[in-house]
């Protein structure tokens, strides 16, 4: 019997020495990983960014996990992260290729593809589009305005009442970016709205969870029907809703007078007709479900952190609801101008980026070629993860890191000021595409809705709980509140 115990461990350890995971030569520092597991088992992925945290300070500001085989560098304050996505941009702008994220997108779309030819095109063709759309402009500030509206008739019907900010938000962001892609808005209840809205949650909550984990770590088990086979389903359906977009406006379009982004796209189709090009119907398929992705999830996640945070912080609500009284006196609604001089309303703003820290890992990066950081080799496929928590609270970058205070983005004079650590959109070519958009929004949303109403912690919820719920983007956990009518309001 000890002589079968024996062999058996001499086995396993065989097992373990010829399947061993070597580090290559000069690479970062890291946690020792273990053969088909690489470091996972050593992760506390309930609260994985603290446990980055404490890898930083045990290894510095670059290090290595695996994840099975495949190794992952660290980036972990602003100097590292700049040098690598601006200073290198070139060697550390590439997209990983093989883990379940890029295979629902096929390697397309502007967001996910990788760094070549075909991103270089459809960034610069998105950007341009944006801007020529109204990105910056009018046209864009009345389309946000408008939407606006159906949430102001929303919270007016409820004045005095206490509702769930989830969805409210949440419809209100994928609306404004219905608008520029689609060219118009779908009611809150609309069935093609609900139903795409529910599949691309659906994808989120697979992303975040351990079937992804899974499916990256051991690609032997991607042939068997296990549960992240759903989220392939569900791509499958939005490119077919996609399609059928696209269809509609094939038979309504007026060629050369576009009335939003698939109407652009389809312009650009008929010019690259007869010659070679990275256009396709393909590529505007996954266009449209990248940006309807980034443009709905991210804003409406940092709204539910800014009423969040100005319900628990009234002082802070107050103070933004004067200045906001001031400039806009005999106004009947703001322009994003208006933002020049509402200084500390805009701090309050950019402060609650910042804290809420709604891309924690940004989006993974990865080496186009065998490259240098900091003194540390890394090969070209490299994975590289900027971790925009710490730098979002680095010392000696902010004056208040481990607190909501909007004098992190006020001079001695009261003037808002941004600190070039401010990097919730990430930094460098792959920097987000719809910053702009995003930055409008949010301002036009923050301050209607404050001028009209007062926002309330609700009596009976007890203690606020900041800590967000961990995934591709950080999503407070759900809370309610209850609405003033402001003129109703002692002030």
């Amino acid at each position: 019997m000890l002589e079968v115990s024996v062999l058996i461990l001499i086995c396993i350890f065989l097992v373990f020495f010829l399947i061993r995971i070597k580090r290559p030569k000069n690479f970062p520092p890291g946690p020792p990983p273990v053969p088909i597991f690489g470091n996972l088992l050593q992760i506390n992925m309930v609260d994985p960014l603290k446990e980055f945290e404490r890898l930083a300070e045990k290894y510095g500001n670059i290090f290595s996990l695996y994840t099975g085989s495949k190794p992952a560098v660290f980036l972990n304050n602003f100097e590292v992260i700049k040098e690598a996505l601006v200073t290198k941009a070139q060697d550390f702008s590439g997209r990983p290729q093989d883990l379940m994220i890029s295979h629902l997108t096929g390697n397309k779309g502007v967001v996910l593809a990788d760094y070549g030819p075909l991103w270089k095109d459809h960034r610069r063709f998105a950007l341009m589009t944006l801007r020529n759309f109204g990105l910056g402009k009018q046209s864009m500030e009345e389309r946000i305005l408008g939407e606006i509206s159906h949430i102001v008739d929303f919270l007016d019907k409820n004045t005095g009442k206490t509702v769930d900010p989830q969805i409210m938000f949440h419809n209100i962001a994928s609306n404004v970016i219905n608008l520029v892609l689609f060219g118009c808005r779908f009611d809150y209840n609309n069935e093609f709205l609900r139903g795409y809205i529910q599949r691309i949650a659906e994808n989120l909550r697979i992303l975040n969870g351990p079937w992804n984990m899974i499916y990256d770590t051991f690609p032997l088990l991607r042939i068997l029907p296990l549960p992240f086979k759903k989220a392939f389903d569900n791509v499958k359906i939005i490119k077919s809703m996609n399609r059928k977009l696209i269809d509609e406006h094939k038979s309504t379009r007026v060629p050369g007078q576009p009335r939003d982004f698939i109407d652009c796209y389809l312009d650009e189709l008929d010019k690259v007709k007869n010659c070679v090009s990275t256009f396709s119907e393909d590529q505007l398929i996954m266009n449209i479900m990248d940006m309807s992705f980034a443009g709905t999830d991210t804003t409406s996640n940092t709204l539910l952190a800014a009423f969040l945070y100005l319900m628990n912080h009234p002082e802070v609500q107050v103070k933004c609801q004067q200045e906001i009284d001031d400039v806009l006196e005999g106004k009947d609604q703001v322009t994003y101008e208006d933002r020049h001089n509402m200084p500390y309303t805009l701090a309050v703003i950019h402060e609650v980026q910042r804290v809420a820290n709604i891309v924690p890992l940004s989006v993974l990066h990865c080496t186009t070629r065998d490259t240098e950081l900091m003194g540390y080799s890394i090969p070209k496929g490299t994975v590289i993860i900027p971790n925009l928590t710490v730098v979002l609270k680095e010392e000696g970058q902010w004056k208040f890191p481990h607190e909501f205070n909007p004098a992190n983005f006020l001079n001695e004079q009261g003037q808002f000021e941004k600190p070039e650590a401010f990097i919730p959109f990430s930094t460098g070519p792959r920097v987000c595409l719809g910053e702009g958009l995003a930055r409008m929004e949010l301002f036009l949303i923050f301050v209607t809705l404050l001028r009209r109403f007062q926002f309330v912690w609700p009596e009976d919820a007890g203690k606020p709980d900041y800590t967000p719920v961990f995934g591709l983007t950080m999503t407070p956990k759900p809370y309610r509140m209850h609405i003033r009518r402001r003129d109703t309001v002692k002030q």
